[in-house]
């Protein structure tokens, strides 16, 4: 139902959009030089072999490692120690106006000359938060009773929660600015297109590793079986 009705909202505002939205001829820039495919790898392939563009790919790659595990794992693990899938699908409705705030507010702080300083600063804070997320992880079967949680755990979720969408929309928005304030005119798409996908690459493959890596990182006891071993995932069966 969810997705239907969304999928529903995006063919009437995307069909509005293209019936009732025309473009101002008047303040049309240069026609920006229309490529074919093989051009367009190729001019890709030379952006990406600039000093400066290598290097800065190479950070983005690497800069978010550091959250990957407490962004992929945390809910699982929740659920794993017994809070409620559906609980955890709430708690994320009072995040949404959150997320429609911060960018608002962020783009001020990251529409001067060096917008990259919002993802600096928003770093440490983030990596924090993943000490945090462990905490309340760890935290769970403490004060799980017959009933479920008590609310002020929930509460803790929710700060949490709200504390990491600041510090997330934070170096979001700021990577978002820089792509776009360094993007050559020219070729603004082809170069919009390629930073943002690194960006991306930047957030995903991490998350990826992180989840590969949660099964053999975990400690696993046997209780009431001597002398067995539940290191792997045969084992655990038998």
């Amino acid at each position: 139902d969810f997705l239907f009705f969304w999928g529903a909202v995006f063919l009437v505002t995307t069909t509005l959009v293209a019936f009732l939205k025309k473009e101002n001829e008047e303040l049309i820039p240069a026609k920006e030089e229309t490529k074919g495919i093989t051009d367009t790898y190729r001019l890709l392939f030379s952006i990406i072999k600039m000093p400066a563009v290598l290097t800065f790919c190479l950070l983005i790659l690497t800069s978010k490692i550091g959250f990957s595990a407490a962004d992929a794992v945390t809910g699982l693990k929740l659920v794993e120690e017994g809070v409620p899938k559906e609980h955890l699908a709430l708690l994320a409705v009072p995040m949404v106006p959150l997320q429609i705030i911060l960018p608002l507010v962020i783009s001020k702080y990251t529409a001067g000359p060096q917008p990259l300083n919002t993802f600096y600063k928003a770093m440490p804070y983030r990596l924090l938060l993943g000490l945090e997320f462990a905490f309340l992880v760890w935290w769970a079967p403490k004060v799980k009773h017959e009933g479920g949680f008590p609310v002020y755990y929930y509460a803790a979720v929710v700060l949490s929660y709200a504390l990491h969408q600041i510090t997330l929309y934070s170096m979001y928005v700021a990577i978002m600015a820089f792509n776009a304030k360094v993007s050559d005119p020219l070729i603004g798409g082809t170069y919009m297109t390629l930073l943002n996908t690194v960006s991306n690459l930047g957030g995903n493959w991490p998350s990826t590793v992180a989840l590969w890596l949660v099964d053999p990182l975990t400690v696993k006891e046997c209780a009431g079986a001597q002398g067995h071993s539940c290191a792997t995932a045969a084992a655990t069966e038998v």
